[in-house]
């Protein structure tokens, strides 16, 4: 008689998740024992904001999670499709008065990119932040419609007909 066993790809995933979150903390309680050394590393590694895009029918509506950023922190840039959102996170701590014994939220520079489809007007986008969060308004570009050309019916080609008629305007009376 064969036994057999399920296998649960999303069981294995959680414990690859999980150990990955384990490895991670130990890491920031490392980190944190080390106390002023900390401040350095983290506000060295980079990091990515969450990003929620959505689409209406005149815009494109872009929210970005930034708390604890200000609009003199940012720096946004449009070209060639691309929307690149950059700035930087301050620790604010002072280690003279204060020993740190966790860090979990990430702290220095920051950059994300998005592409945008090719029809949207850049030089209306526009940018808020209140309460921690960018609100971007992408405006879309009139799309271009269709051109319906008509067919005639005819002996000379029309790419011939207009060589013969700028001829004809060149030949002395």
């Amino acid at each position: 008689m064969t036994i057999m066993t399920g296998w649960d790809l999303f069981e294995d995933l959680r414990d690859a998740q999980d150990e990955l979150l384990r490895m991670n903390t130990m890491r920031a309680q490392r980190m944190a024992q080390l106390g002023q050394r900390y401040d350095r590393r983290v506000s060295a590694s980079a990091w990515a904001p969450a990003v929620d895009i959505s689409e209406r029918k005149d815009a494109y509506v872009v929210t970005v999670e930034l708390p604890g950023i200000g609009a003199d922190d940012l720096e946004m840039i449009f070209e060639d499709g691309l929307m690149t959102i950059q700035g930087e996170r301050h620790l604010v701590h002072d280690s003279s008065e204060e020993k740190v014994h966790r860090i979990e939220r990430r702290y220095g520079t920051f950059r994300r990119s998005i592409n945008l489809p090719s029809h949207v007007k850049a030089d209306a986008i526009e940018a808020s932040v209140q309460d921690g969060v960018l609100h971007i308004l992408v405006p879309k570009a009139e799309e271009v419609q269709a051109k319906r050309i008509q067919v005639r019916v005819g002996s000379t080609p029309p790419v011939l007909t207009a060589a013969v008629e700028s001829t004809q305007d060149e030949t002395p009376s």
